[in-house]
């Protein structure tokens, strides 16, 4: 992998980190309120397990398991 390939993927995992925390600020937000629609919060739910999943792809990517 060459450094620039790196420092893409280094920049995505630290948008998808940033993204990851603000859905979960606005998943919390909107729980505690009693207006709250049911089908917006599982849908930014789902979303937020996707940006996860994305997350630990690029970790994994990055900082490969080195078995000694």
């Amino acid at each position: 992998m060459t450094k620039e390939q790196e420092t893409q993927l280094g920049i995505e995992l630290a948008t998808k980190r940033q993204e990851h925390a603000d859905l979960d600020a606005a998943i919390h937000t909107l729980s505690q309120s009693q207006l709250a629609d049911r089908m917006l919060i599982q849908r930014l739910k789902k979303r937020k397990l996707a940006l996860k999943d994305r997350i630990v792809q690029l970790e994994n990517i990055l900082l490969p398991d080195i078995i000694a």
